[in-house]
């Protein structure tokens, strides 16, 4: 197929070589493991000589359609699939880190992630230091002789706040840092961080990906010689992703662009919209002029996101009833589905941090996020008003 088509067409075109059954779509190969004509076959798939399958826990046709289309939209030299978003990131990390190394890491991330790097990377001899996303001062600052890898999100979860890419690039490339950067919010068409200087980029594919809630899945993509170690890592620890859930992303993959068009669409409108809302404090979108890093969201990305969050007037308790009284909206521990969901971080996702550490990583009482999905906005719209509406007071 031609390099040359527009890379949402090849998300589309892109696949396996068809069998000899002339199938129009890619065929399940849900199989443990692959036979060989001959021992020397064999061997010389063991030995890394050829790139003939072994064991789906190694490689799977699925799986590999699925990470040529990824490294294709993220402009990736290589790429592994994984079982969850989370084993992505946890692979990402322990298969490049060793102990006595030092990580600096965003200070607003997703809350298993502030989990891993907090309490279970220090098991390991490896020591974290968390840094505010858009203090400058504060990450040169931390960088110490030992330090190896910068992790960050952008736009964070669920903060939204928005870290320049372009610097984070210049950032690791003057402290000889790898670079490992979470696109699950933006996805590859919105953005891609490995244009800006990334050398990894991970996804949780049960996210955007997939749109409609229905597997999980992760994916790490980047340069050659770091995957290559973490496709080491991952073959002999386990982290595969499933083949059934890899056919189900790939398919999900040819979708990706017009489902995104209409997340961004609505969530824009409903971000706006909440503006006006006397039982809202405030509402932070990327792309809402009054987001405190707009002007690089412009820069970056192509649209804002399906994601908005806000914050609702009365704290914990009047969270809590905003979800009670939802009519429309799931109530769920997902985004990117194509149902609106919404989450109250304080008594869910980050309930499990203190109240100091939900205030240093910017959780306050009162934040609801809102995943936007693919009904008409005017619903959408309809029934958090309402909700916030039965909440006030």
């Amino acid at each position: 197929m031609s390099e040359n088509l527009d890379p949402i067409t090849q998300a589309i075109r892109l696949r396996m070589p068809k069998t000899h059954q002339k199938e129009h779509s890619t065929p399940l190969y849900l199989t443990s493991s692959f036979t060989f004509d001959e021992a020397e076959a064999m061997r010389a798939a063991f030995a890394d000589e050829t790139d003939d399958n072994i064991y789906s826990r190694f490689s799977n046709p699925n799986v590999d359609e699925f990470i040529a289309k990824m490294c294709m939209l993220e402009n990736a030299d290589a790429g592994f699939a994984t079982s969850t978003g989370m084993s992505a990131v946890f692979s990402s990390m322990m298969a490049l880190l060793q102990q006595g190394d030092h990580l600096l890491c965003c200070s607003s991330v997703f809350g298993s992630t502030f989990t891993v790097v907090n309490k279970f990377l220090p098991k390991y001899g490896i020591t974290c230091t968390l840094v505010p996303a858009n203090d400058v001062a504060a990450w040169e600052a931390a960088v110490q002789p030992n330090t190896k890898m910068i992790y960050l999100e952008t736009p964070t979860n669920p903060q939204l706040e928005v870290i320049d890419l372009e610097w984070a690039g210049q950032f690791a490339k003057k402290h000889n840092l790898i670079l490992n950067v979470d696109n699950c919010f933006a996805t590859p068409l919105l953005q891609r961080p490995i244009d800006y200087g990334a050398h990894l980029v991970v996804h949780s594919a049960t996210k955007w990906i997939d749109g409609q809630g229905r597997v999980m899945g992760g994916v790490i993509v980047g340069r050659e010689d770091l995957v290559k170690e973490i496709y080491m890592f991952c073959r002999n620890t386990g982290p595969a992703l499933s083949p059934f859930n890899a056919w189900v992303l790939s398919k999900s993959l040819e979708t990706l662009d017009v489902r995104l068009q209409r997340h961004c669409e609505n969530a824009l409108k409903v971000a706006e919209t909440l503006e006006t809302n006397a039982n809202v404090s405030w509402v932070k979108y990327p792309f809402l002029p009054n987001h405190p890093q707009y002007e690089i969201a412009k820069k970056q990305m192509a649209a804002g996101g399906g994601i908005l969050c806000f914050e609702i007037k009365g704290g914990l308790e009047a969270g809590r009833k905003f979800l009670d009284a939802l009519e429309m909206l799931s109530v769920t521990a997902n985004l990117g589905d194509s149902r609106s969901i919404a989450s109250h971080p304080a008594s869910t996702t980050h309930s499990k941090l203190t109240d100091e550490q939900r205030a240093a990583v910017g959780i306050t009482p009162g934040l609801i996020r809102i995943s936007c999905g693919l009904e008409k906005v005017d619903d959408i719209i309809a029934d958090i008003n309402q909700a916030l509406e039965k909440s006030a007071g």
